[in-house]
């Protein structure tokens, strides 16, 4: 798996992605089972409402990801609490917009 993830700008001042790439060092969450996983990107999804993650996921795919990762801050609102409001909206234009593409939901 080439994996790029796409995580909640609001989010990354005080979160450093460190829980996503312990599941990704550690094949837990949305990565049990996977094999080989090589992170190709770690990107925010350019802030609200998430018009920019499509932009995003195309760039990631552009860089080799054959998979794309919602980092959880958008889709449980970890560590805030607070899940995307535009998270669907974003899950869609991509899925519609990349298809070949994997799209996972959460990471953590």
């Amino acid at each position: 798996m080439k994996l790029g993830i796409i995580r909640c700008m609001q989010t990354e001042d005080y979160c450093p992605g460190t829980a996503d790439f312990k599941a990704v060092r550690e094949k837990t969450g949305a990565f049990a089972g996977e094999e080989d996983i090589e992170v190709v990107g770690f990107i925010n999804c350019g802030g609200c409402p998430g018009k920019k993650a499509l932009l995003r996921a195309r760039e990631l795919t552009k860089r080799g990801a054959d998979t794309i990762a919602l980092a959880s801050c958008i889709t449980k609102g970890t560590p805030i609490g607070y899940p995307c409001p535009f998270q669907k909206k974003m899950c869609e234009l991509i899925e519609r917009d990349l298809p070949a593409v994997r799209l996972l939901d959460h990471t953590h």
